[in-house]
């Protein structure tokens, strides 16, 4: 069997290659990493962490709770290695970005019939090749690929600050999850009364900002918004969003904030906490002078500030075939953000169905997309164009109960995601049989499903 090229090894590319190499597709993945960087990366490790260390919700009946169980359920590397690295963080999957970025590595430099390359790919190579470069594609590649696209279209992604554990107050900081949700009282909350909160929001909307290049237009992410372009957008958005008070009461007060800063744990011995939702492209003087006006944080040790980088993605829809290869070019195949999706898991998600379709490809066996009800063939919905209406633009996005098809009938509020879940499950099994002799699920899965089918790989 030919071998095929994967370039990039973040989530997508790390996800793509290690499920080639196990069906038995001999794989070159090249990642430019340590050779050259990206300004966001500082590591040389696969399947780099940039921003959060969150893989968002992991409940069953969430959308991307949903798609976690699908890929425990298809034994996804990137699960797999989550799982294992996992902190807390209440509902959430969220990692040690150190451990998870090793277990991965680890795995993909143990994998039979895979070969690692490190150094700056600039031009597209000859043969099968699948394109997983992420939201930092390095110009020279980025030119490459405009002979192949067409234009670039980008918008504006954020990184979120991170502080060391011991200098956050714990006199004023409080341990509670939202709702009390979670084996634990698993987040840090800085409580702020009404004057502190708008004093904070003045500040956010006065301080000095990052600005972009001239010729780049400033395009941002709906889910991921910079924490000072909220505020701009009025006075109690903040409150409403990432500060949202509701589910938490300071155990000492008995009472509700006005609004409230949380701190989820970034690694597995506790001595970092990121700032949730505070992605930002405020300049770093004023990213510390700022923050450091918040209750618990006057004495914060900043361990990462807060950054933004452009996020290069390719008009999917109207530029790939069923099977996420180039129309006008079908050796070339996208995986991953560059195509218009939007997280972690999601990335990964995009590498694995690409892994199915160029081994199918190879293999000379029938394409199979997943089945739309499913939250991978939500995700394949939405990079297909088929989730939405004709004449939509193509913009990245999360994994959400939008892109899946409506549920039958009229359905009462706290009934859809149960109904979605169990709809998923079905055609999931299905779909998995379908699969016929593929290489078995690596753990047991999270949906519900039965026993992997086969025998596991590695």
């Amino acid at each position: 069997m030919p071998f095929v090229t994967v370039i990039g090894g973040g989530l997508a590319g790390s996800e793509c290659a290690y499920q080639l190499a196990r069906r038995g597709v001999p794989v070159l993945l090249r990642e430019m990493k340590p050779v050259r960087r990206s300004p966001a990366h500082h590591t040389d490790a696969l399947a780099e962490l940039v921003c959060s260390n969150s893989f968002r919700s992991d409940a069953k009946d969430s959308a991307i709770g949903m798609l976690h169980g699908e890929l425990r359920a298809l034994g996804s590397l990137i699960l797999l290695q989550a799982d294992r690295a996992r902190v807390p963080a209440g509902e959430a999957l969220a990692v040690d970005r150190v451990r998870f970025a090793h277990g991965v590595t680890q795995a993909l430099e143990r994998a039979a019939g895979l070969s690692l390359w490190r150094g700056e790919v600039e031009r597209l190579p000859e043969g099968t090749v699948v394109v997983a470069t992420g939201p930092l594609t390095s110009e020279k590649l980025a030119s490459d690929l405009e002979r192949h696209v067409g234009a670039k279209l980008y918008f504006y992604d954020s990184i979120a600050p991170i502080v060391s554990a011991d200098s956050v107050d714990t006199e004023v900081a409080f341990r509670a999850s939202r709702w009390g949700r979670g084996e634990g009282a698993d987040y840090l909350n800085l409580p702020l009364d009404e004057e502190a909160y708008h004093r904070f929001v003045e500040a956010l909307r006065t301080a000095e900002k990052v600005t972009p290049h001239a010729f780049e237009e400033a395009k941002y992410f709906e889910g991921c918004l910079p924490i000072e372009v909220m505020a701009e957008r009025g006075l109690e958005v903040l409150a409403h969003g990432p500060m949202k008070p509701v589910g938490l009461v300071d155990p000492r007060t008995g009472r509700r904030a006005h609004a409230v800063v949380q701190l989820r744990q970034e690694d597995a011995a506790g001595t970092a906490y990121n700032l949730v939702g505070f992605q930002t492209r405020l300049t770093w003087p004023e990213q510390r002078r700022i923050f450091r006006t918040l209750p618990g944080l006057a004495n914060a040790e900043f361990l990462r500030l807060g950054q933004i980088h452009r996020n290069t993605y390719i008009d999917a829809p109207r530029l790939l075939r069923a099977d996420l290869s180039l129309a006008s070019e079908p050796r070339l195949f996208f995986a991953g953000q560059v195509t218009g999706v939007e997280g972690y898991v999601e990335s990964a998600a995009c590498g694995y169905l690409v892994a199915l379709f160029v081994h199918a490809r190879l293999s000379g066996r029938r394409f199979e997309p997943p089945p739309a009800a499913t939250a991978l063939g939500a995700l394949y919905r939405h990079v297909t164009g088929q989730a939405h209406p004709e004449g939509h633009p193509h913009t990245p996005t999360n994994v959400t109960f939008s892109l899946f098809p409506a549920l039958p009938g009229r359905v009462p509020r706290d009934e859809k995601r149960p109904m979605y879940l169990a709809r998923a499950r079905r055609e999931l099994l299905g779909w998995r049989r379908g699969l016929g002799r593929d290489p078995a699920a690596l753990h047991a899965t999270a949906v519900g499903l039965p026993a992997p089918l086969g025998r596991a790989a590695g």
